[in-house]
């Protein structure tokens, strides 16, 4: 089969080769709108798919900074964007630390910044550290494993109404209190170590719905919820969004694409104030703080992809894509 794109035949096609397609990538291209010569920043870098079509529109002078707190991410994007010698840059680096990382190298301020919150299909992969549920190897789950601690230590450790209530708030499982009770059940019997274990306790748990079909695997809020807590997703997204925006030059563009609703509320709601600007309580007769609008949200906010990427890329159903103009100061 041949897929057709504005950079010729081979482009998806060269992605599939690779065993990953970047969601949306013909949006975030319109939403980034990189010219030739701008200085772009990919904060996930992943599989570098984002960034190959990023740096195919910038050329032939125009640089891409790419970060990824995953070191295997890192030096696979080394490997497939190393044609592109000079004009990439690659950092291990969480993203919340986009706007020092950008200013040691050279590329503040910046003409647009991406952030793509999905995990990539290496990732999923990956059985050193369990991502998916199919996973045979440690249930890690982190993304830079020089830091933090294994889901594994979570599963171990916490009590079962704190175990219930991480599933609750950062996977918005509605069984979380029977699947947390299952754990510990089943932790007192044996250790769970791997991706696959825990995945088999959760489907044993997790009532049959009443026609008697899942639309989703029942393990797949579980790891979202575990692999978000252990990479503190949520905590680090809001100070990586202000970096981004500290580092924008004026009219410069930020696009985010988000896979469930817990982070694209951050995003919604992070815009939504950069585009007010005013911070004052809405009591105040008139504004004291000073502070003027910072963005304007492009287009229809959210974007998600066509029925055509969802049948090519069934990964991409969840994604929406919001993005949005940096203001003058």
């Amino acid at each position: 089969m041949s897929f057709q794109g504005p950079t010729g035949p081979s482009s998806t096609a060269v992605e599939m080769e690779h065993g990953h397609l970047p969601v949306m990538v013909e949006e975030v291209l319109q939403s980034l709108s990189p010219f030739p010569g701008s200085l772009q920043i990919d904060a996930t870098v992943g599989g570098g798919g984002h960034s190959r079509r990023i740096l195919e529109a910038n050329s032939p002078d125009g640089r891409l900074l790419g970060l990824d707190a995953d070191q295997a991410a890192v030096a696979r994007a080394r490997k497939r964007l190393a044609d592109y010698g000079a004009r990439v840059t690659l950092r291990q680096s969480n993203f919340e630390n986009i706007a020092s990382v950008a200013a040691e190298e050279g590329f503040a301020p910046a003409d647009g910044i991406l952030f793509d919150l999905g995990l990539s299909s290496y990732q999923l992969s990956d059985d050193e550290r369990s991502f998916s549920f199919r996973a045979e190897g440690p249930l890690d789950m982190r993304f830079d494993t020089s830091r933090g601690v294994p889901a594994s230590k979570l599963i171990a450790d916490l009590d079962e109404k704190e175990l219930g209530d991480l599933l609750r708030r950062y996977g918005e499982e509605p069984h979380a209190r029977r699947i947390a009770r299952a754990i510990v059940e089943q932790r007192r019997l044996e250790p769970i170590e791997t991706g696959a274990q825990l995945a088999d306790i959760v489907a044993r748990a997790a009532p049959v719905p009443p026609r008697g079909r899942r639309r989703i695997h029942p393990a797949t809020r579980v790891f979202q919820a575990l692999r978000i807590a252990v990479n503190r997703e949520l905590e680090t997204l809001p100070e990586a969004l202000a970096g981004a925006v500290e580092t924008l030059r004026p009219d410069g563009r930020l696009a985010v694409i988000s896979y469930h609703s817990l982070e694209d509320r951050i995003v919604k709601r992070f815009i939504a104030a950069e585009r007010r600007g005013c911070v004052c309580p809405p009591e105040a007769p008139v504004c004291v703080c000073g502070r003027s609008p910072r963005l304007a949200p492009i287009g229809p906010q959210p974007r998600k992809p066509s029925a055509q990427e969802i049948a090519a890329n069934p990964r991409s159903r969840s994604a929406l894509l919001r993005s949005a103009l940096r203001l003058a100061a």
